[in-house]
């Protein structure tokens, strides 16, 4: 289009985004019940002219872009919970979530009493290469101070990606030095990971824990799956505990690697016959034979959902944990044309069963959708099996004649309690106040020579909490605020001294030294073990209602 137009009197570029969005919301939806077509051109003429008047003539100036981003976002909400616009400014930081990697300085980091602190360098990441260790805590930015109320992972993103190539100096205070110090990094590509681990539990057992399913999931899981094989594995657990999902065909992928005989994994079905699927394994996969357990909880979700109700309904693997979030829902990503992104769901998923898992949802009340957990909590699903109840009417068959529910997430064969025993109010407060990782990371910069000599395996054995360090913990928290509750201690002392040594043990080998010894006290985890004959029992085909 070359004409040209009056800015004043055409609110140039979010109202026509704005106007691009509602089109992609309607097409496809012009037919009323009674075969009368809706007349969408009057509801853009509704809305643009709306859009001029406060424009033009509203008594205050407005920020245009704000407005029109926050109409977006109340509109889809009509929707459903799970079609979202995201604003440019956002699209960054939501993209990274799942892509296989990104352009920066390269670190973990926490924010700890407004203050940003290195969790650890990524290795061979530019920011290890010019010596920031575990503890630095950054205080200034190109020069300019980031540390005080308010910091938060956006501002951090926000200030230290950027472009390959491109330098940014940060400055530190590192315990023991004497002034702070300064440094330039070159920001370059970080590998990012979602296979957090993978490692033998014994000599037969393997484990792998998936965060998420990203651009690389399933190359980190063929590769774990390989190594493990490689040392013995015959059983294997796979822990999707607190998975939020992601890309569906890394998760099919994945199923297949467990799945033989071109058995169905997923099937979608939406209004337009273009998104309808029929996904079944293909390929000859890594561990079609073996036990295999996957762990869920109820922050398991969307493409997790999706491998737990394949490998269920297929009765190739034993469920341990707690009724998963329950997103059936798929969500195909719309680049729009000022770099935001519209998320917009195109179908529904299908477990081989017919299982749609979808929770019920309210498009009038989306307040209520996200309180779903809490509720579950307060009703005492987390703790009870008997509290969760299903509809006979979802009832389905797995293909040796167990059933199972659909309506609401995946309902795990073994039911796992959450632990309310350690779980005290002090401990909940040390964690909400990173007390825990505070202390920890300052215990690994003034232990480091030490503790760099150990392997992990004499580390593991060896390595001891002492009440003396218990009381370093208890002087800190109470220090910061939380006030110090014996009976509460009491209860917690073994969680607390379990979670010190892992973090420290995380401070120095990474996630291979933090999950070995945080599963120790994991009540899904440990109830896994346990239960091989049962998932022996439903790879050998016994029928079990």
């Amino acid at each position: 289009m070359t004409q040209k137009t009056n800015p004043r009197k055409y609110y140039k570029f979010p109202i026509f985004l704005a106007l691009a969005v509602i089109c992609g919301i309607f097409i496809g939806a012009v037919m009323n019940s009674d075969g009368s077509k809706n007349n969408i051109t009057q509801s853009f003429k509704r809305y643009y002219e709306i859009l001029n008047y406060v424009e033009n003539d509203y008594v205050d100036t407005v920020n245009m872009d704000e407005l029109v981003d926050f109409s977006i976002v109340k509109m889809l909400e009509k929707l459903d919970p799970h079609t979202a616009y995201i604003p440019k400014k956002d699209i960054d930081i939501a993209r990274s979530q799942l892509e296989g990697d990104f352009e920066g300085i390269g670190i973990e980091f926490n924010i700890i009493k407004d203050t940003i602190y290195v969790v650890a360098p990524i290795s061979g990441g530019p920011s290890e290469a010019v010596g920031l260790m575990a503890g630095d805590k950054i205080v200034k930015v190109d020069d300019k101070s980031v540390a005080g109320a308010g910091i938060t992972n956006g501002d951090v993103f926000s200030k230290l990606r950027g472009p390959k190539g491109t330098k940014v100096k940060v400055t530190i205070v590192r315990k023991n030095a004497k002034k702070p110090l300064d440094f330039v990094i070159t920001r370059d590509k970080i590998p990012t990971y979602s296979v957090d681990v993978s490692y033998m539990v014994d000599q037969t057992t393997g484990y792998i824990k998936v965060s998420r399913f990203s651009a690389n999931t399933y190359t980190e899981f063929k590769q774990a799956l390989t190594g493990l094989k490689a040392k013995g594995m015959k059983q294997l657990i796979i822990d999707l505990k607190d998975n939020p999902g992601g890309y569906m065909d890394r998760a099919t992928r994945i199923v297949d690697e467990l799945l033989d005989d071109r058995k169905l994994i997923v099937y979608t079905d939406g209004k337009d016959p273009r998104y309808d699927s029929r996904i079944e394994a293909y390929m000859n996969g890594d561990f079609e034979k073996g036990p295999v357990i996957v762990l869920i909880n109820e922050g398991s979700a969307s493409a997790s959902e999706i491998v737990s109700g394949a490998l269920q309904d297929n009765d190739r693997a034993l469920i341990v944990g707690r009724r998963s979030f329950g997103k059936g829902l798929v969500q195909m990503p719309i680049p729009l044309s000022d770099g935001s992104e519209l998320r917009l769901t195109i179908s529904r998923y299908y477990t081989p069963s017919g299982r749609s898992i979808q929770k019920p949802y309210d498009k009038n009340n989306t307040d209520d959708y996200s309180s779903d957990l809490l509720k579950r909590y307060q009703h005492g699903e987390f703790f009870h099996a008997d509290s969760i109840k299903f509809n006979d009417s979802l009832k389905y068959k797995t293909t040796k004649g167990r059933y199972v529910y659909g309506g609401g997430g995946i309902m795990p064969d073994i039911f796992v309690p959450r632990d309310t025993t350690a779980f005290t109010t002090y401990l909940v407060e040390l964690f909400n106040k990173n007390i825990i990782r505070e202390y920890t990371l300052d215990y690994y910069s003034n232990n480091k020579e030490e503790l760099q000599k150990m392997t992990f395996e004499e580390f593991k054995k060896t390595f001891t909490v002492t009440d003396k360090m218990l009381k370093e913990v208890v002087d800190l928290a109470t220090r910061s605020g939380v006030k110090f509750k014996e009976s509460d201690f009491n209860k917690s002392k073994n969680m607390l001294k379990n979670n010190i040594k892992a973090y420290i043990g995380r401070s120095v080998w990474g996630n291979s030294g933090f999950y070995p010894i945080i599963n120790e006290t994991d009540e899904i985890y440990l109830s896994a073990l346990k239960q091989w004959d049962k998932a022996k029992e439903i790879e050998l085909g016994k029928k079990k209602k």
